[in-house]
C-alpha cells in the first residue's frame, strides 16, 4: 500500500448556510475522530469563520473553493489568500472545471493561484481533467499533461511536493458516472510519471493524486486502493453525513 496519506476532502461547492455547515461539521467531528485518512471540508467563502472555529481541535481541515492571485485591489466580489490565511484554512481548490467552464478561469491563471497559496503557506488542491469529447478522440493524456505543466510553472520541486492535484473528468462529475478503477488510476498515473519529468523521483512519490467524479461511500474503498490514487474530491456526497463518514472511513 501508499505511504501517502490518503485524502478524503469534501467539495461542497454552492451548498449550505453558515448555521448548516457549522451543524455538518459538529455532527462529522465524532464520526471522523481517529481516521487514519486526513479530512478536508471544501466550504463556500461565507461558512469559512464558522467551520474554522468549530473545526479546532478536530482532526477536520478547512479548505476554501476559489482565491484571487492578487493581494488585494480593486477586485470586487473577490477574496484574497491572506483572508482565508487569517481564518485558518489549510487548503484551497483551485481549477475546478466548474471555474474554467462557467467563469472562465485559464491554465495561467490557475498557476497564479497556485504560486499565491504557496507564498501564504496554504496548500493548492489544483484540478484538471478532460470533457467527454477530449476522451473520444484520445487527447486525455495530452489534455491533462498540458494542464498541469501550465499550473505548475515556477513552482519549485520542494513546494510541489506538497502539492495536491485532482483528476476528475469532467463527464464523471454529478452525472453518476464514475471513471472505471483501471480508468481513474491510468490517468493519475500519467499525472505521477509527469511529475517525475518535471521534477524526479522524489516528488512524484510525495505528492498526492485524488480522484474526483461521482466518489461515493460505495466505489470510495476500490478506488483509493489503487496504487497511483491517494484519496478523492468528494462532491454531492460529501453533504451527506452517513456517505461522507463511510468514504472517510473506506479502509475501516
Amino acid at each position: 500500500m501508499s505511504k501517502r496519506v490518503i485524502m478524503a476532502a469534501g467539495n461542497w461547492k454552492m451548498n449550505k448556510t453558515p448555521k448548516e455547515a457549522v451543524e455538518f461539521v459538529n455532527s462529522l467531528k465524532g464520526l471522523v475522530a481517529g481516521s487514519k485518512s486526513e479530512v478536508v471540508v471544501g466550504v463556500p467563502f461565507v461558512c469559512i469563520p464558522g467551520v474554522a472555529e468549530a473545526v479546532k481541535g478536530s482532526n477536520i481541515k478547512v479548505a476554501a473553493q476559489n482565491v484571487h492571485w492578487e493581494a488585494s485591489g480593486a477586485y470586487t466580489g473577490e477574496v484574497s489568500c491572506a483572508m482565508l490565511k487569517e481564518l485558518g484554512v489549510d487548503y484551497v481548490i483551485i481549477g475546478h472545471s466548474e471555474r474554467r467552464e462557467y467563469f472562465g478561469e485559464t491554465n495561467e491563471m490557475i498557476n497564479k493561484k497556485a504560486r499565491a497559496i504557496l507564498d501564504a503557506g496554504m496548500t493548492p488542491i489544483i484540478c484538471c481533467g478532460e470533457s467527454l469529447t477530449q476522451r473520444e478522440q484520445g487527447v486525455t493524456a495530452e489534455h491533462v499533461r498540458y494542464q498541469i505543466k501550465v499550473a505548475l510553472l515556477g513552482i519549485s520541486a520542494e513546494e510541489a511536493s506538497r502539492l495536491v492535484i485532482a483528476y476528475e473528468p469532467i463527464w464523471a462529475i454529478g452525472t453518476g458516472k464514475t471513471a472505471t478503477n483501471e480508468q481513474a488510476e491510468e490517468v493519475c498515473g500519467i499525472i505521477r510519471q509527469l511529475i517525475r519529468e518535471l521534477y524526479n523521483d522524489d516528488v512524484a512519490e510525495k505528492i498526492r493524486i485524488l480522484y474526483g467524479g461521482s466518489v461515493n461511500a460505495g466505489n470510495a474503498k476500490a478506488l483509493f486502493e489503487m496504487p497511483n490514487i491517494d484519496g478523492g474530491l468528494v462532491g454531492g456526497a460529501s453533504l451527506k453525513l452517513d456517505a461522507f463518514e463511510q468514504i472517510v472511513k473506506h479502509d475501516a
